[in-house]
């Protein structure tokens, strides 16, 4: 039960993040394009989650991806799509503020 609580309020550590964003990773916004115009993360691309399936090519030849959206549970379900097209070079970065955040360090 600890753990949970632990979770939800401790702040989430972006140190493998933050070295993944300066080795050139690709970060991927999954959310939908006017989430994006409303706010994104700069140098980020808008692959929206429904769109993620069909646009695997986009994917490919990318040495690490980062996905994330507003909460972190679209960018779950992109990973376990990649991760099912056989990528498995991908991190759910959670929201577009906590990789924001980690560019910012």
């Amino acid at each position: 039960m600890f753990g949970i609580f632990k979770n939800m309020f401790s702040k989430k550590d972006t140190t493998q993040m933050e070295k993944l964003i300066k080795e050139g990773a690709f970060l991927v916004d999954v959310r939908t394009p006017a989430e994006f115009a409303e706010g994104h993360v700069k140098g980020s691309t808008n692959i929206p989650l429904d769109q993620v399936a069909s646009q695997l090519e986009k994917f490919k030849g990318k040495e690490q991806i980062i996905v994330f959206c507003r909460s972190g549970n679209r960018s779950g379900e992109a990973k376990m799509i990649l991760e099912q097209n056989g990528f498995k070079n991908v991190t759910n970065g959670g929201t577009w503020q906590d990789v924001n955040e980690a560019i910012s360090k």
